[in-house]
């Protein structure tokens, strides 16, 4: 007879799924399978697990959630913090940047859809629905498997967080069509600041791509600021009292 401190795989389920919505049986058992979770065994193969196994579960969750980590980090993570070691990521500020977020092992491949989910925690349906709306582009496998590019979670992820805020994938479109239509105005602006205002040669070194590159990032920066000033000054703010 099982141990009453433990809980069935779907005892745990249950108790975790009005924090985490999205939790299912099945994906317990993918972060069993990944190597996470190491539940005890009954002599009939079913699981159980200690509350020990369920606050493992619950920081899991809890670091894909607001650190939007993928389980390879999240794997490190926890070896450090039973390491006794300080956690990377219960350290670092909630404001940081997603696309730090992504070590290169995971950004610099593609992803079958289906496994995406369990990497960024989003949905198979809204993964599509960034690419009918023409935010993210799939790419076919030689099997006809659709993929997604590893450079594009943080992307999804930042997409996600809009949906808190009603801004839904359709809704962002027109950041679509403004990527089309400023595009050109950055591969013209790198041009003269390469061959005029930078100084840096058209040729294609390493050296030469780092300042491009560097460049191309504070133009970014630069215009994301002007953008956001300019909605700034258009948005009244329904909460505001009147000063008149």
């Amino acid at each position: 007879m099982a141990d009453a401190g433990y809980l069935t795989i779907g005892k745990v389920v249950k108790r975790l799924q009005p924090q985490y919505p999205d939790l299912s049986v099945s994906k317990v058992r993918f972060l069993e399978d990944e190597g996470l979770l190491n539940p005890q065994r009954t002599s009939g193969g079913y699981r159980l697990y200690s509350q020990r196994d369920v606050s493992r579960l619950e920081t899991i969750l809890h670091l894909q959630k607001t650190r939007f980590l993928p389980l390879a980090v999240i794997k490190e993570e926890l070896e450090r913090m039973e390491a006794g070691k300080t956690s990377v990521a219960a350290t670092k500020p909630a404001s940081s940047s997603v696309l730090d977020e992504f070590p290169e092992d995971v950004t610099n491949r593609s992803w079958p859809i289906d496994r995406v989910p369990e990497q960024i925690n989003v949905s198979v349906t809204f993964v599509r629905q960034l690419t009918e709306a023409g935010v993210i582009t799939l790419k076919r496998s030689p099997h006809g498997r659709d993929l997604v590019d590893g450079r594009d979670f943080a992307l999804i992820r930042a997409c996600d967080e809009l949906r808190k805020f009603g801004i839904l994938p359709n809704n962002l479109r027109r950041y679509v069509r403004a990527a089309d239509n400023e595009s050109p105005m950055f591969e013209q602006a790198l041009v003269v600041y390469s061959t005029k205002g930078g100084g840096v040669e058209l040729d294609q070194t390493e050296e030469n791509r780092e300042k491009r590159e560097a460049a191309f990032a504070r133009m970014l920066d630069l215009t994301s600021a002007v953008r956001s000033s300019l909605i700034r000054q258009r948005v009244r703010d329904p909460f505001k009292k009147s000063s008149e």
